[in-house]
């Protein structure tokens, strides 16, 4: 009852972000949430901890749609806490973000998946000096949203997934879905998967899952361009939850969050674990508590693990990176990237993750990329 409660609240409050999303993005600081001075000659908001230092004008900045819904809070409370500056996040997808990222077009890029070699050495010829690098910020379950009228609390496996997403599986009384679910009765009713359209790193993260957890029935490579035949494919996780939520018999993958706005069901995971995992935002942060990171020097990439087994541990994770230079950032934007950052980062940017279905990043590597933010030139 009380998890039922906590994604009510949630699905009340992004249903609300729903509306207001348009005004988050282009209003200006609240008179009344003008920043003061604290003791130490910074500017700070009389409402919250924010501290707006060299922040000014406007920061334009695009990519992941999977931190959309935590990306319009973000930008709602620093822009009360920051009057007179002015934060656009253009939802898009984390191929679009590091694009515009590398074209010097933002100040910085949202990202499901961190960059690659080629992308490192595109950011160069933006970042003088320095190049790009990867801060997680956003972490958390993609979920595994269905509509199947008369059936609820269904769970899948990794094989099962992938052979549903591959055209394999077609029907939803197939016996291998059908084992998974003693008990219940399962219509004989065509699948209608679907998936995202542009390049996306909620693509690339569940085919990472997939590719660790079911090799022989997901054979592709964990790329950002949907690779599988079949399927029906709908622009930014917000088009696939509303595919989904709109056609019965249907499945698609999309962050928590939208599922939890939409009151879209989601798939239990079998994992091998005593139980199937739900999941939440709890669960998610089980499996992202167990992540290294991987990038060298300044660079904060992670390395998930998509295979844990753990109880309650659930394993279809993302992180999304906010993408900087680590030097070369551009003058005019750097004082808001900084300032934004560190909000976003801090306990008071990182609690909004929990209360919006996401899972905040652990301490450890929080605490680095506060430093990292710190330092950015």
């Amino acid at each position: 009852m009380k998890l039922q409660r906590k994604n009510g609240l949630r699905a009340t409050a992004l249903g609300a972000l729903a509306v207001t999303g348009a005004l988050v993005l282009t209003a200006c600081g609240s008179d009344d949430n003008a920043g003061g001075t604290g003791g130490t000659g910074e500017k700070t908001s009389a409402a919250s901890n924010i501290k707006c230092d060299d922040a000014k004008g406007k920061l334009p900045a695009s990519g992941s749609s999977a931190q959309k819904n935590a990306m319009d809070l973000w930008v709602k409370n620093y822009m009360a806490a920051c009057s007179g500056v002015e934060v656009n996040y253009k939802s898009s997808s984390s191929g679009e973000g590091i694009v515009a990222f590398n074209q010097g077009t933002v100040g910085f890029a949202g990202s499901d998946s961190a960059l690659k070699p080629e992308e490192v050495e595109d950011s160069k010829k933006i970042c003088k000096g320095g190049q790009g690098i990867n801060l997680p910020m956003v972490g958390g379950p993609i979920a595994i949203g269905y509509n199947l009228s008369g059936v609820e609390g269904l769970t899948l496996d990794a094989p099962t997934i992938a052979k549903i997403f591959n055209n394999k599986i077609k029907k939803w009384n197939d016996p291998a879905i059908a084992a998974l679910n003693k008990g219940k009765s399962l219509p004989d009713k065509a699948i209608q998967a679907f998936h995202r359209s542009e390049d996306s790193g909620t693509t690339q993260n569940l085919g990472k899952y997939l590719g660790k957890t079911a090799k022989a029935e997901w054979p592709y490579e964990a790329e950002k361009s949907w690779p599988a035949p079949g399927g029906q494919a709908a622009s930014g996780s917000s088009g696939v939850a509303a595919q989904v939520k709109q056609v019965d018999g249907a499945i698609g993958y999309f962050e928590l969050s939208y599922a939890s706005s939409q009151s879209i069901p989601t798939v239990d995971i079998n994992t091998g674990a005593a139980a199937p995992v739900k999941a939440t935002s709890e669960n998610a942060s089980k499996a992202i508590a167990a992540a290294k990171v991987k990038g060298t020097g300044k660079d904060l990439a992670l390395d998930l693990d998509y295979t844990t087994k753990a109880d309650g541990a659930y394993p279809i994770v993302l992180v999304t990176y906010e993408v900087v230079c680590d030097t070369g950032n551009k003058a005019e934007t750097l004082g808001t990237v900084k300032s934004f950052l560190t909000y976003t980062a801090g306990d008071e940017g990182q609690k909004v993750l929990s209360e919006a279905g996401y899972a905040p990043i652990p301490a450890e590597i929080n605490a680095k990329v506060r430093e990292t933010v710190a330092g950015l030139k």
